[in-house]
């Protein structure tokens, strides 16, 4: 079977078209509102003692606005503005502590934004302690936060040790003047730099950098010169992620000069240059666009079957539980996901009301699970056995049959090989594994062609 090159990979990305990015399965557009948090409460309390729980703290702030941000938050100049967020923050951990099992198990904490540490080391200690008082972090727990080195002083070191961070993941995005200037982030290798020294020098080492290909003014030249500035930090991990621009969703992306885009074949070039350069320095690939040294616990968890794919990306955490906390969090229970209502305004006055601000929630189904786990294999390991994973969800592997004529195309061009109810993407099409896995997603075949819903381009 021919192995597909660079300019096929793009080309048939641009045949099949934009498809969800399958940070979850069913995807967001699909979760139904609410009204009231009850039904929220009630998945809540049905978890059993000592579950295992991984959370997710959502800060929506930020000092300046970058363009090409995808992210829920906005910028906030005012620290009497953050401190009523943290109040409130505060406040909706103890309104959810009730509904909860005894004796949680405390797996993996991720802070993420907007920008967490905007919260300063005296905020971030006192979630720390709150959060600290009902869950017990297990030995190995991943204590992770995403910092930005244009904000960050040694004030902050203190907060970080309280909450026992031990990883952090720095937006580099691209170090290329031109690129910077056109998405409003400017941010030189020293200042980067002097974040990773102080971080080293507390005792915290573990680091990953994330990198961004697809932005405007950006070529194979100077995304290939930030991959290879970014390994003079000595990175544990890399994310390298394609831009998504969806100025439907995201008013300030619309300041970017979409005639500066680079297209789809250019975008597939970039990644590849860039991917390139993290394997010849000993990186290895994980999933679909992350990439970890040897000795790494994500590079491991992936050799070993192990990896798992929730809202933040590749995670070796473990457990059927994310709980997230703050403006536009998702969770994930066994019974499905509800997602925190995105406003701050209308968080805020949910939390104020006494209410989990629960405002959409998605109910899995026996197939629903099927085909999440199926997507989830594709996503980080790029086979499944079909019939193996249907008979472990007590299912049929015939539910797939209606599937797997739309791997055809893909199958003629080498992207993935079929083996009956066997499909393995081929390494050298690892970029369109959400192609693939987009197959096996009866939602997206099921709604109308007439208004699809828009999916920010894969």
């Amino acid at each position: 079977m021919p192995t597909p090159h660079t300019p096929l990979l793009a080309a048939l990305a641009a045949q099949i078209g934009p498809v969800p990015r399958y940070t979850s399965y069913p995807t967001a557009p699909h979760f139904q509102a609410v009204d009231n948090d009850r039904a929220w409460r009630a998945w809540l309390g049905d978890l059993p003692d000592e579950s295992a729980f991984n959370l997710y703290v959502h800060v929506p702030f930020c000092r300046q606005m970058c363009w090409y941000c995808g992210c829920h938050t906005q910028v906030v100049k005012n620290d009497d503005t953050l401190e009523r967020f943290l109040a409130l923050l505060l406040r909706e951990i103890d309104q959810t502590l009730p509904y909860l099992p005894s004796r949680p198990r405390l797996t993996g904490l991720h802070f993420g934004g907007g920008t967490p540490s905007i919260l300063g080391g005296d905020g971030l200690q006192r979630v720390a302690e709150k959060l600290y008082r009902h869950f017990t972090p297990e030995p190995g727990a991943e204590i992770a936060i995403e910092l930005d080195p244009r904000r960050f002083e040694a004030e902050l070191i203190p907060g970080l040790k309280a909450l026992g961070i031990n990883r952090t993941s720095l937006g580099v995005q691209s170090l290329d003047e031109s690129v910077q200037a056109a998405i409003n982030r400017r941010q030189p290798l020293d200042m980067v730099a002097r974040t990773v020294d102080m971080l080293r020098e507390a005792g915290i080492e573990s680091l990953n950098l994330d990198l961004i290909y697809g932005l405007p003014r950006q070529t194979v030249e100077n995304v290939v010169g930030t991959v290879q500035q970014s390994l003079m930090l000595k990175p544990d991990r890399v994310a390298l992620f394609g831009y998504a621009h969806v100025p439907w969703m995201k008013a300030h992306q619309a300041r970017i000069d979409t005639a500066s885009l680079p297209d789809t074949a250019a975008r597939f070039a970039q990644e590849a240059a860039a991917a390139q350069v993290l394997v010849e320095n000993g990186f290895c690939r994980v999933g679909l666009d992350h990439f970890a040294r040897p000795d790494d616990r994500l590079a491991q968890h992936a050799v070993n079957g192990e990896l798992h794919r929730n809202f933040q990306g590749y995670t070796t955490a473990v457990g059927e539980v994310l709980l997230g906390f703050g403006p536009s969090a998702i969770s994930t229970l066994p019974q499905g996901y509800a997602q925190n209502v995105a406003s701050v305004a209308s968080w805020r006055q949910a939390v104020h009301n006494g209410d989990l601000p629960v405002a959409r929630m998605r109910a899995l189904s026996q197939e629903d699970i099927l085909r999440r786990a199926v997507i989830e294999e594709l996503m980080c390991h790029l086979n499944v056995d079909l019939a193996t994973m249907a008979t472990r969800h007590g299912l049929r592997p015939d539910l797939f049959d209606a599937d797997l004529p739309r791997l055809e195309l893909l199958e003629r061009q080498g992207v993935v090989e079929r083996h009956g109810y066997r499909v393995v993407i081929n390494e050298a099409a690892r970029p369109l594994a959400r192609q693939v896995c987009a197959a096996f997603d009866s939602y997206l075949h099921r709604q109308s062609a007439a208004a699809p819903p828009r999916h920010a381009a894969a």
